[in-house]
This record gives structure tokens, sequence and C-alpha cells, in this order.
């Protein structure tokens, strides 16, 4: 991962990074359909450690379908006190300890998950991080920090 700080110079840690993202629950999800066309979506996340966006869907929704097609995905997280997340990353579907290990994260932030589980076509996807950049327009000059992820999030 580097940093690459904004305009105004400021930095921010990962943890910091980490804080604001775990504090947010929902994200708009934007996906692309077979044809090209946008589809978008609130879906809630949960964070890992590794950055990593955890949320669930019915198999047959339209971003299960586009995803499993494309797994490029783009989120917006956060817009409440003028602070946002732009995020980029590449999504699948994790099975396994893996999937073990992403439902506890996602059911640690969202306790009424384990509650789906009955549904007949639930899914997992999880979304490696390629980009994110953190915006902060609270202050009389916005604070914007890039983080890259050369070569992680890769299909």
């Amino acid at each position: 991962m580097s940093v690459k700080l904004g305009y105004d110079g400021a930095a921010m840690t990962r943890t910091e990074l980490l804080t604001f993202l775990r504090a947010q629950p929902w994200a708009v999800e934007a996906s692309v359909t077979p044809d090209a066309a946008p589809q978008a979506a609130v879906v809630g996340v949960a964070v890992t450690d590794a950055l990593e966006l955890v949320f669930d869907t019915l198999g047959e929704t339209r971003k299960a379908s586009n995803l499993r097609q494309n797994p490029r995905v783009a989120f917006v997280i956060g817009w409440d006190h003028a602070q946002t997340v732009q995020y980029e990353g590449v999504a699948d579907e994790p099975t396994g300890d893996a999937l073990t290990a992403l439902k506890a994260v996602y059911f640690a932030r969202f306790p009424d998950g384990p509650a789906r589980l009955a549904w007949p076509t639930l899914t997992y996807f999880r979304v490696r991080p390629t980009w994110i950049r953190y915006t902060d327009f609270r202050g009389a000059q916005p604070v914007e920090v890039v983080f890259e992820f050369p070569g992680e999030g890769e299909a």
C-alpha cells in the first residue's frame, strides 16, 4: 500500500482510515451490467483489518450477477459531516475458512446477519481494495489522501 498526500499535504494513517470506514455502516456500491450499463445499490458493509469490505446479498440480485461477470466495483462510503471515501476494488465470493472468517467480521458489525442465513440464495462478497481516496470538506481547504494498493486485489 502506498499513500499519496492530497494537494493540501494532509496525511492520514491506515489506522485512521480503518477507524473512519468502520464507523460507516452503509455504502453505495456501483457495478456494471453485462451490457455496460451502470447499476448502484446501498449495502451494509463491514471492514476487515486488511481494509477489505464484506457485504451480503441475495444471489439473484443485479449486483451479484454483475460482480460475477466483472468483479471490479466502486463504493462511496460516508457522507455525514462532509467526510467521504471513494473506494475501488475487486470482488470475490469466498468459501470455506475465508468465508467463515469474513462472516465473523460481518456479524460483529451486523448482529442481525445470522438471521438472514436461512435465506435460500444468500451469498457474501469480499472486496479487496485497489484504490481509496478519503476526502474531508469540513475545513477552509479540503483534505484529500489517496491510498493505492499496487498489485493487490487484482482479479
